[in-house]
């Protein structure tokens, strides 16, 4: 009977968080910075009327315009399945991370715009440091280690969760690594890139963000769930391991609204140092948490 339940329970979660994610994150931030701001489902109502739309494409693009689009909802889709069914290791994540980076970014590179190139030269800087770290965190999410209760343990294990979120921050190109709110080509990431998508293309393209969001957010949660003492052995465990998944990531939707409003953009030559240490602080807690 568990086994009916937690598999509809991973149906509804795969079909509503996508669309629910990143409306939480929009109204938590409007409502830290004292705004109202919009609905939560309205990007489901976005994304409808986009894909509604006939795409404007740039006279300088190929075809490949409008398949890469298709290529990274594809990409977003798998990724998405991945961490909620579990159908296949969490090694390929890394793999289908690269399949919506090569689509976004060849969307970008496509029209041959200057805001293109720039919003493709630093997501492509952010994945190189991003992308290691992520690794290392599914080595770790694969193995069978568990965290113990002792303070010490709680503390180590608290620790690597936090490093893991930061690495996941550079990866959706999130502050203090990019800073949506300022609405300056300049210094944005996916924005920058998207500058010439319009219509059904824009949709597809907005679906595949939301969809690698709650991939990213729930591989977190499902990290730190799965390898704590928390939960007992067996069939009901599993039950309420699954069930703990959809409120811990509306959770982190919330402390991700409330980091964005609260958190500014650094120097870009401040990434590299800090993703590197990153890494290495997370290797140490790993072998650290291991060990205890």
């Amino acid at each position: 009977m568990s086994s009916e339940i937690i598999l509809f329970y991973q149906i509804l979660c795969f079909i509503i968080l996508p669309f629910i994610l990143g409306g939480i994150v929009r109204k938590v931030r409007a409502r830290a910075q004292g705004r109202k701001g919009p609905k939560i489902v309205q990007l489901f109502y976005e994304i409808k009327k986009f894909l509604q739309k006939e795409p404007i494409d740039n006279p300088a693009s190929s075809v490949f315009a409008e398949i890469s689009p298709m290529v990274a909802v594809y990409s977003g889709l798998i990724l998405w399945s991945i961490v909620i069914f579990e159908w296949a290791p969490f090694v390929m994540i890394p793999f289908f991370l690269a399949l919506y980076r090569f689509a976004i970014v060849s969307f970008a590179m496509e029209g041959g715009t200057s805001f293109g190139g720039l919003g493709s030269g630093r997501e492509i800087l952010l994945s190189v440091m991003a992308e290691p770290t992520i690794i290392l965190m599914i080595l770790a999410a694969q193995s069978h280690i568990e965290i113990s209760m002792t303070p010490a343990g709680a503390f180590i294990g608290i620790l690597f969760l936090a490093l893991s979120f930061i690495a996941i921050l550079a990866e959706l190109a999130k502050p203090p690594f990019d800073d949506p709110r300022t609405h300056l080509e300049l210094t944005m990431v996916h924005e920058a890139m998207l500058l010439e998508a319009s219509g059904r293309t824009m949709g597809y393209l907005e679906l595949a963000s939301q969809l690698k969001l709650s991939a990213l957010l729930a591989f977190l949660i499902k990290l730190a769930v799965e390898h704590s003492k928390l939960f007992p052995i067996g069939e009901f465990g599993n039950l309420y391991r699954e069930l703990a998944v959809l409120p811990g990531v509306i959770l982190l939707a919330i402390l991700l609204g409330y980091w964005e409003a609260n958190s500014v953009r650094r120097k870009w030559s401040w990434v590299p140092e800090f993703m590197g240490l990153s890494f290495l602080a997370i290797l140490i807690l790993g072998t650290l948490v291991k060990l205890s």
